[in-house]
Formats: C-alpha cells, structure tokens, sequence
C-alpha cells in the first residue's frame, strides 16, 4: 500500500513538472511572437475614393495612385470606384472610416455635399486629402491639402491660344461651341470660365453655345450632333477633355465635314484638355485636334510627399499644382501669355506619343 501510494505521488508530481514546462514554453512561444511583431513595419494603410473610370485621364490618375502608394514604398490602398455618384462616395468615405484607414483621399465628383460625412473622418482622425476637384465647405479644416491642376487657368490657356491661332491666321472672327464636363465639377466650372473670360475681352470670340456632355464620347457626339443641325456656322469646338474631343470629331465627320485648323476654308477646329494618351497625341499630329492644353493626371508623388510630411508632423502645403504643356499641331502660335506669364507651346511628335500610353 505504501509503495503504490509513492508511486502515485511521484506520477502527480511529473505531471506538474510536465505541465509548468509547457507553460513555460508557451510563454517563451508567445514573448517570441510578440518581439518578431514589434520588428515589422506596419503599412501606412490609405482608402482612395475615385470618382470612376469615365475617361482615359481618370484611369491615368487612378494608377498614379497605384504607381506610388505600394506594398514596397510601406502603403497599402484601397481604391473605391465611385461610378459618377456622390452617394457611392460617401459610402466608400464611409467605409474607410469603418476600416480605420491612416489617410483618406478624396476625388470628388462634384464640389458641394461633403461636410456631413468629412466631419466624420475629421472626428475619427483620419486626415484628408483632397485631389483633381476641389470640394466647396467653410470649414476649410476638413481636409489638410489639396493636390491638382489650375483649371481656370488651363481654360485660359486654351482660350488665349485661339485668340492668337485667329490673330496669326488673319480670321476676323469665329464662333466657338462649348462640349462642357460634368456640371458642377471643378474642372468644368474652370474650364468654362477661363473661356469665358477670354471670349468676353476678345471681339474676335463668339461663344454661341454651351451644353454638358459628361466628358464621356459618347455624350459628346450626341451633344456635337445636335449643335451642327441647330448652327450652321461652327467654327471652333472647345472639348473639355480628349473623350469629349473624340465624340466631336466622330459628330463632325458623320456630318460630312472636316475637324481642321482650317477655318477659312470651312473646317471646325478642335481644342481638348487632358493629353494624357497616344491617341490624342495622333490627332494632334494629325491636325483633328488643334491645341491640347495638358492636364497632368500625375498626382500620386505629390499626395505621398504630403502625407510623408504628416507623418513627420511637418507643415504641408495647402495647394500644390501640377504643371502642364500646351500641345498643339504646328507653330502657328509659339507662346501665349495669360497674367504676364508666358507659357510656349510645344509641337507634337513621335517621341512624346510614344511616351504616352495606349487608350
């Protein structure tokens, strides 16, 4: 009895042995882990709401976000496609919020609207950065920078190298149509108020008509077709981005007539925004498309040196512009000055269309 007792205590007592044991290494397990764990980066973790995919300079700056905001530049991102609507927006601002992404950066589709769902973001901590539109609030705190191109600017641009094309060219007068963005975006109200301007101070300047085509193609020949049948006498079409531009010269050719510099002889010139694809270069080259005033979709390395600053609790700038060249067919018009600034026109060939890419 004694020595089966004994032996039952000595059982007990490896087993305890045995357990303390693997408790200890668990514990040496989970230490090991946890150090392992505090030797690995984090990712910066950023949600981009795009406003969508409707024309070749959108996907451009969608994979200059992409480009840059890498696993192996330390960034993970989250693209939402916003398809057009403010509402799939707000739900994707949403959702990020949700997700407790670091950064936000925001495409707006339109410019009003944004206040009730950027106090969230701001409430949760998560800075925003505001790219390509710009978003119209008065309370400026909800978003830490924004990152684009000069619209109004641009349209000036544009506007004042028909001044000169017509000046070089000895034509007294011309009358220009306006195939508009969507209404209410940033770089639609820009572009149509920089020619406006312009039209406004140059006698030789008509413009007889203005109607949205949604910077879509197809929107824009539907657009360009009815204003042929309603004015006989177009001379000009100011298309606010290439996808617009590409509608109106399919308009113009199925109306039997010849997108061309040559107004004197009955040709309708086209002016574009965007230049970010070789097609677009081509009819530049070719002559279809007159002028381009560029608009740079390449947005990405200056949000990252933004939000490189915010890590680094750094001041940031509040508006950084992105640069862009005036494309055009020939040297009819050399350089332009809009505000005392000249700005000289660069003329299109095989070199820079191969750098762009394919639509």
């Amino acid at each position: 009895m004694k020595k089966g007792r004994i032996i039952s205590i000595m059982i007990v007592a490896i087993l305890l042995l045995l357990a303390g044991c693997s408790r200890s290494a668990d514990r040496e397990m989970i230490a090991g882990s946890e150090s392992q764990s505090e030797g690995v980066s984090q990712k910066t973790v950023i949600g981009f709401s795009q406003v969508g995919a409707e024309s070749d300079w959108r996907s451009a700056n969608t994979q200059s976000m992409k480009d840059t905001f890498t696993s192996e530049n330390g960034y993970e991102l989250i693209v939402e496609d916003g398809q057009q609507k403010q509402s799939n927006q707000i739900m994707a601002i949403r959702k990020f919020i949700q997700q407790e992404v670091d950064y936000i950066i925001l495409a707006p589709v339109v410019e009003t609207g944004w206040d009730t769902v950027l106090h969230e973001a701001k409430s949760a901590g998560i800075p925003v950065i505001i790219v390509d539109r710009m978003i119209d609030t008065e309370d400026q705190s909800l978003y830490v920078a924004w990152v684009g191109s000069d619209f109004e600017l641009e349209g000036r641009k544009a506007g004042e190298w028909i001044n000169q094309f017509l000046q070089e060219k000895n034509i007294a007068h011309a009358n220009i149509v306006d195939i508009q963005g969507n209404l209410g975006a940033t770089a639609q109200i820009g572009r149509t108020a920089g020619l406006t301007q312009v039209c406004e101070t140059n006698e030789n300047m008509t413009l007889i008509a203005s109607e949205a085509a949604d910077f879509t193609q197809a929107r824009a020949r539907e657009v360009m077709t009815g204003l042929l049948t309603q004015y006989s006498d177009i001379n000009i079409a100011y298309c606010e981005n290439d996808n617009e531009a590409f509608g109106v010269i399919e308009a113009i050719e199925a109306a039997g007539k010849t997108a061309g510099g040559d107004i004197a002889n009955g040709e309708i010139m086209v002016v574009s925004f965007d230049g970010v694809n070789k097609e677009a270069l081509k009819d530049v080259q070719s002559g279809k498309i007159a002028c381009i005033a560029e608009c740079n979709p390449n947005h990405g390395p200056l949000v990252k040196s933004t939000i490189e600053a915010l890590k680094a609790d750094e001041a940031v700038e509040r508006f950084s512009y992105v640069e862009g060249a005036l494309l055009v067919h020939d040297n009819t018009v050399s350089s332009i000055s809009v505000d005392g600034v000249e700005y000289t026109t660069t003329v299109v060939d095989e070199a820079q269309i191969e750098g762009k890419q394919s639509n």
